[in-house]
C-alpha cells in the first residue's frame, strides 16, 4: 500500500475541492444520460404540455414500461429538472411536470436555447470508447462513422435553430457585400463543405430564395438525413447534396460564396480542403469559415468555452481527424494562428477575422 503523506491545510483545501468538483461532475453525468433516455423515448415530449401526470399515463402516451418510468420522474424530480405535485402521494399516483422553463430547453427544436442535442453528443462521442483508448496507446484515429446516429443526430440537432435563424439572417447580412450578391435576384451558387445534416444549407436556401445550394459531406448518413430535411422543407429543387470528400470535389463549378462551417478543424487534411474550396470560389467568390471560437494562445486556464472544445477534442474531433493517416491533427482547438497558416498555405493570400459577435463560433473570410 502507498504512504500517502500529510497534507497541508491548503493542499487538503485543494483535496477537497477536487472531491466536490468529482461529486458535481457525476451528478452531471447522470443528468446527460438521463436526459437522453428522456429525449430519445419522447417522454420530455409527452410531458411538454404542462399536464400533470403520473407514471402510468406517461408510460402508456409513450409505449415504456412503468416500473422504469416511475424510476425516472423520481431521479429527474430530485435532480431539479421536473416538479412533482404531492410528493406524499401514493408512488403510481404521484402526478408529474415537466416547468415550461425547461420545456424551451429539452423540447423546443426552434429554440436557439434547446440543449437536449448535448446529451446526444456526450452520449454518443463514448460510443466508440474502446477503439478511442486503442488510439490513444497506438496512434491512428476512430472514424465518424463508429460515433453513430445518436452523435450523428445530436450533432445536426445542436446547430439547427442557429442555421435556420442566424445563418441568413444575421450572419451573412453582416457581410454587405455577400448579403447583397445573395439578394439580388440572380440565381447566385453556393457550396457548403460539411453540410452535414443540411440544416445550413437549407438555412442559406431559406433566407435567399434565388439562391442555389450544393451541400457536399463525406457522411452518406449525414448527406440522407440532409436530403430528407431539404423535402420537409420544400426546398429539393435548390438544395442538391453530395456524398463527397470535400477534397475531392470537382473544381467544374464556380460559386458565389463557398461556406466551411465548424468542420475544418475535423479533417485530416485542412490544407488541401482548402485549396478545393479556392478553386471552387475561383477569382470572383467569397469564402466563409467559421470554427471554434477559441482562445489566440494556449493559457492554463483557457477561454470561456475551451472547457467544452478540449473535451470534444479528446473524445471525438481529434481522433475522427486522425483517422485517415497522414494527418496534421487539428483537434476540436484550432486557434486563429493555426488556420491562417492553412489558408496561407493552400494559395489564400488573406484572412480577415470578421467582426461577428458568436459565443461558440469565430468566423473568418478569405481572399485569393
Amino acid at each position: 500500500m502507498n504512504n500517502i503523506p500529510t497534507l497541508n491545510e491548503n493542499q487538503e483545501e485543494q483535496r477537497d475541492a477536487l472531491v466536490d468538483r468529482l461529486l458535481g461532475a457525476t451528478a452531471g453525468v447522470f443528468d446527460i444520460f438521463t436526459i437522453h433516455i428522456g429525449n430519445e423515448l419522447g417522454l420530455y415530449r409527452a410531458l411538454a404540455g404542462g399536464e400533470w401526470l403520473t407514471s402510468l399515463e406517461l408510460a402508456e402516451r409513450t409505449g415504456t414500461h412503468e416500473r422504469y418510468i416511475r424510476e425516472w420522474l423520481e431521479q429527474q424530480t430530485v435532480t431539479g429538472i421536473l416538479v412533482v405535485e404531492d410528493a406524499e402521494a401514493r408512488a403510481t399516483e404521484r402526478r408529474f411536470r415537466l416547468p415550461l422553463a425547461h420545456a424551451e430547453v429539452l423540447v423546443e427544436q426552434d429554440s436557439l436555447n434547446y440543449l437536449a442535442p448535448l446529451a446526444q453528443l456526450a452520449v454518443g462521442a463514448v460510443r466508440p470508447l474502446p477503439a478511442l483508448l486503442q488510439a490513444y496507446r497506438h496512434g491512428g484515429g476512430v472514424p465518424y462513422s463508429e460515433y453513430g446516429r445518436v452523435f450523428r443526430e445530436g450533432q445536426a440537432a445542436i446547430n439547427r435553430a442557429a442555421f435556420l435563424q442566424e445563418l441568413g439572417q444575421v450572419w451573412l447580412p453582416a457581410i454587405p457585400d455577400i448579403h447583397a450578391r445573395l439578394s439580388n435576384g440572380d440565381q447566385a451558387k453556393v457550396a457548403d463543405i460539411g453540410c452535414g445534416a443540411g440544416w445550413s444549407s437549407i438555412g442559406v436556401a431559406q433566407a435567399y430564395p434565388s439562391a442555389q445550394v450544393d451541400g457536399f459531406d463525406l457522411d452518406e448518413p449525414s448527406i440522407e438525413l440532409a436530403r430528407a430535411n431539404a423535402a420537409e422543407a420544400g426546398l429539393n429543387g435548390r438544395l442538391n447534396f453530395h456524398a463527397r470528400d470535400a477534397a475531392d470535389v470537382a473544381g467544374d463549378t464556380q460559386y458565389d460564396l463557398v461556406l466551411a462551417l465548424e468542420c475544418i478543424h475535423d479533417m485530416s487534411d485542412p490544407v488541401q480542403v482548402l485549396r478545393t474550396i479556392r478553386r471552387l470560389a475561383g477569382e470572383d467568390g467569397s469564402v466563409i469559415v467559421a470554427d471554434e471560437r477559441v482562445g489566440d494562445t494556449f493559457t492554463a486556464n483557457g477561454n470561456d468555452v475551451e472547457w467544452m472544445m478540449y473535451g470534444w477534442s479528446v473524445l471525438h474531433c481529434l481522433p475522427v481527424g486522425m483517422a485517415e493517416q497522414p494527418s496534421v491533427g487539428t483537434g476540436t482547438v484550432m486557434r486563429t494562428k493555426t488556420f491562417k497558416n492553412y489558408a496561407a498555405e493552400a494559395g489564400f493570400s488573406k484572412v480577415e477575422v470578421l467582426p461577428i459577435d458568436n459565443y461558440f463560433f469565430r468566423f473568418y473570410r478569405l481572399y485569393v
